[in-house]
């Protein structure tokens, strides 16, 4: 029997935001008696908390305790930094991420919270760009790096986000997109197809961003032939698991990220699918040294006794703001009050449902479902033509009883139906699919 989740209600949460505000207001009231810098060293958190999430739901209380118990003696620095790596240490052992990304003692990756999956993926490639050129202009010296830019190219999926091209516009170099299979999946061949092409134009690849879970039809690319070409071609990947990432987490999903091996950096987002409030974008790196190479600069304002210890992670050096927010605290609270089997319930719940809107789908032999259903989307659409489908999605969304969002795949307008609410239940599968076949057969009818 699996646990109940930490859940709360209206009334519930009317008592825990009260009391959230008495804590802020005392802590107001004694500010005068509260230390300006902390005491504690460096260090001091880790050894204060367990090694991994915990599988069992935890109480509120406990959890506010400890922020009052460990937290506030380094509020906010060390605790903020030290906090968020220990929560992607935590979260990486819950997807069984390659120990090469986890911070370890001495090891040279880790984890570091973005603002969402766009920004790590100009993130990383902004770190593959500079540790490109660098090794270039190191074997070929005669080469400006104004040359070398020319020369880069990076590639996606035809799948992909358009962030990913956003990254390259927004990194000044040319972005391809590698064609997709019957499956919507990029394969290793047709990667190494285009490769050959470019290399023979005498272009430079440098970075693959391979997409785990694509919006629009939740495919994945394969991993497991991908990487190796990337690693032998000294192309860094990255894996884009935005949305799918959080589903890693139940071991009858993992299977999905099989490959992440071979990637220098992954991200997805648990603000998605994971409970935790916007923005919260999860990204490992496996050598930390490659974000670092490319962002850091140390100017005397920024500067503190400890930063040439090598025990203080400076995370101003591995994103693009330098200024940061405490969101580990929330992803905290999160895998504390639900538990690693609270969380998984809740992407089962989803994808149990997803199936059962997909079984709905296909019992009416007007409709048809257009991919694969893995996780908590179903593409489907009449058999028809676009107009059809396009009639069908308008007057859906103009009669705001649900929100449809579309998407094409290859020729074909197809309606996506994705599974996201905190409390949905079998009830509001139900509801959406008699709503949305009612007004197809008025649709037909007319």
């Amino acid at each position: 029997m699996l646990p109940t989740p930490v859940s709360m209600d209206t009334t519930e949460f009317r008592k825990r935001g009260k009391e959230m505000v008495d804590y802020v207001a005392d802590y107001f009231e004694q500010l005068e008696e509260r230390q300006v810098y902390p005491d504690v060293e460096p260090g001091y958190l880790r050894p204060l908390i367990p090694d991994s999430a915990p599988q069992e739901p935890e109480s509120f209380e406990d959890v506010l305790k400890d922020v009052e118990r460990i937290i506030m003696p380094g509020a906010a620095s060390p605790a903020c930094t030290e906090l968020e790596t220990v929560m992607l240490d935590w979260l990486g052992k819950m997807i069984n991420l390659p120990q090469e990304f986890l911070a370890r003692k001495d090891g040279e990756g880790g984890g570091v919270i973005q603002g969402s999956a766009s920004e790590a993926t100009l993130v990383t490639l902004l770190a593959a760009r500079t540790k490109t050129i660098r090794r270039v202009q190191s074997e070929t010296p005669e080469l400006t790096e104004a040359d070398i830019m020319s020369k880069l190219v990076a590639y996606a999926s035809d799948q992909a986000h358009s962030s990913v091209e956003r990254a390259g516009l927004i990194g000044g170099v040319k972005i391809k997109n590698i064609p997709s299979d019957d499956k919507f999946t990029v394969r290793g061949s047709a990667l190494k197809k285009v490769l050959h092409e470019d290399r023979a134009a005498g272009l430079i690849p440098f970075f693959f961003c391979a997409t785990l879970g694509t919006t629009p039809c939740c495919s994945f690319d394969r991993l497991l032939e991908l990487g190796p070409i990337c690693n032998k071609e000294n192309i860094w990947m990255h894996i884009d698991a935005a949305y799918a990432g959080s589903a890693f987490i139940c071991p009858e999903f993992r299977h999905l990220l099989n490959g992440v091996e071979f990637a220098d950096s992954f991200n997805f987002n648990p603000h998605k699918w994971l409970l935790v409030n916007f923005d919260c974008s999860a990204m490992w790196v496996k050598k930390r040294s490659d974000l670092t190479n490319a962002f850091k600069l140390d100017p005397l304002y920024l500067q503190h006794c400890h930063q040439e210890s090598g025990l203080v992670t400076d995370y101003r050096h591995w994103q693009i703001p330098l200024g940061r927010r405490f969101r580990s605290l929330k992803m905290w609270f999160v895998f504390r009050m639900y538990g690693v089997k609270g969380l998984q319930e809740y992407i089962r719940k989803h994808v149990k449902l997803s199936h059962e809107f997909e079984n709905l789908v296909l019992q009416d032999k007007r409709f048809e479902i257009c991919a694969e259903v893995t996780l908590g989307l179903v593409c489907f659409r009449l058999k028809g033509s676009n107009e059809l489908n396009e009639a069908l999605l308008k007057s859906i969304n103009e009669a705001r009883k649900i929100h449809l969002v579309p998407c094409h795949l290859r020729e074909k307008f197809v309606l996506r139906f994705a599974i996201c609410s905190r409390t949905v239940e079998s009830a509001h599968i139900q509801f959406a699919w008699k709503h949305i076949s009612e007004l197809a057969t008025e649709l037909l009818n007319a």
